[in-house]
């Protein structure tokens, strides 16, 4: 990289930090910003701020949201007590654009993860505590990812809410995806579709 400008090294710098970027990536990118119109290149540093300056976590479930509240927790429409527990605000866009939840969220900031020194303290547990004390949601959907993470996780949170009374606790079901084929399906994948097996 001695042969770029410093301007141009530094930005390689930082977009090899991004997930999934690599060298060749990054090299892909900053030349393709170089092509494109400045306004492009201003809009697109204008929306990385913003992110960081104008997004914060909605002080009811931890979504992002511009205000004190989001949009879902503003909603009168929504279902108050169906209560949805993911991982992280990406996965309230994941549930919100299948259609078929109109419930409310609670996102948890994150898993357990012990191998990490991640453990129940450190996610929004206590504060998912604090919205079930008023008795409003019958039912709690838990929709951790179905890594070890998001199981042991998923485990300890079914465990600590069958201490409320009248709960109903629930866990999205997990194996062969729509559209695939059994015999391409690994193990894992084939024993949880039984496991969770329906009556038709």
């Amino acid at each position: 990289m001695a042969s770029y400008a410093q301007p141009l090294v530094r930005l390689l710098e930082l977009l090899g930090k991004l997930p999934g970027i690599g060298p060749r990536s990054s090299e892909r990118i900053a030349f393709y910003l170089l092509r494109v119109p400045k306004e492009d290149v201003r809009q697109l540093a204008q929306a990385i701020a913003d992110i960081k300056e104008r997004l914060r976590f909605c002080e009811v479930c931890f979504n992002l949201s511009e205000s004190a509240r989001c949009l879902v927790c503003q909603d009168p429409v929504r279902d108050a007590s169906l209560l949805c527990i993911v991982e992280e605000p990406k996965d309230v866009l994941a549930v919100e654009k299948t259609g078929a939840f109109r419930g409310l969220y609670h996102v948890l900031l994150g898993a357990i993860a012990p191998l990490e020194g991640i453990g129940p303290e450190l996610l929004k547990i206590d504060e998912l505590l604090r919205r079930l004390s008023d008795g409003a949601v019958q039912e709690v959907v838990i929709a951790t990812d179905s890594d070890r993470d998001g199981e042991t996780t998923a485990a300890y949170l079914a465990k600590l809410l069958r201490s409320h009374n009248g709960l109903k606790v629930t866990r999205l079901a997990s194996g062969i995806p729509v559209g695939s084929h059994l015999e391409y399906t690994d193990q894992a994948t084939r024993a949880k579709a039984l496991e969770g097996r329906r009556e038709l």
